[in-house]
Parts: C-alpha cells; structure tokens; sequence
C-alpha cells in the first residue's frame, strides 16, 4: 500500500516574509500622508484663529468709529489689549451694558498656547515689536515653516 504524502498546513517562511514586506511597505507610505493630514488641520485652525481675532478687532474698531464704544486716547479706535475684546466695554449710553467681541483669546495650534505677536498701529508693518498703544493685528509666534513655504508669523 502506497501512502499519498500529506499535504502541509500554514504557509512557509518565503510566504509570511512577503506578507510582512507588503504590510512594512504600506505602512511606510501612510506615514507621511497622515503627517501631512496633520499639519494641513492645525494650518487651518491657525487660520480661523487668525480670522476670528482680526474680526473682533475690525468689529472693535467698527463700534468706536460708529460711537458706540468709548475711545481710550492714543489707541486710534483699536483695542489696547486682546483680553479687552474677552472683557468686552461698556456701550456709550446705556447703563451696565457691555459689549464682548471674543468668548476667549483662541489658542495658538502650533505653540499650544493662547499666547500672539501684537502689531500696534502705529509700529512698523514689517516690525515684530509691539508699540502697546493698540491692537491691530495679530501673527503667530512660531518660528516654522507652513506647507506653502511661508512662515506662520507671516501669515
């Protein structure tokens, strides 16, 4: 009586090797792209960060030329600090009424912190030094560099 050999059960070494190659290959692929994934979310927090101080501040501005704010001398209109758009001011003519222009000053998504570079009005438009005579606009502290190539202080 002649046995059939038997059949072998699992795969062989040659098998899982290109297996483990395959997933290896893989993985190195979506490592980047979910890098870049993150990078492009916090660019567009940053963004919406910037955009909702700028349009506090332009509201602020808006409400002390139309009068319904009062104006503190030597600040052109603009607020003197970012934590006076959270207090928010007193309306002219109405008795204990103010008017808030930010729930909170929005944090940073690339230095974690609810800290911004400050522009005076009256500062340089280049210059990185605040004059602490107003707010008028707001850059991001961090030193890097964006997916566009432009620093996010210059954004």
């Amino acid at each position: 009586m002649i046995l059939a050999p038997r059949r072998s059960r699992g795969f062989s070494l040659v098998e899982l090797v290109i297996v483990c190659a395959c997933i290896l290959i893989l993985t190195a692929m979506i490592v980047p792209v979910t890098r870049f994934g993150l990078v492009r979310q916090k660019e567009m927090e940053l963004r919406a960060a910037l955009r909702g101080i700028r349009t506090a501040i332009d509201d602020f501005k808006r409400s002390s030329d139309q009068g319904l704010i009062p104006v503190e001398l030597d600040t052109e209109g603009y607020p003197k600090t970012l934590d006076k758009l959270v207090e928010g001011v007193e309306l002219v003519g109405q008795i204990k009424k103010k008017k808030r222009f930010l729930r909170k000053i929005p944090i940073d998504p690339m230095t974690g912190k609810a800290e911004w570079g400050l522009r005076s009005y009256q500062d340089d438009p280049g210059g990185r030094s605040w004059g602490r005579q107003n707010v008028y606009d707001v850059y991001s502290l961090s030193p890097l560099t964006g997916l566009d190539k432009t620093k996010y202080k210059d954004w």
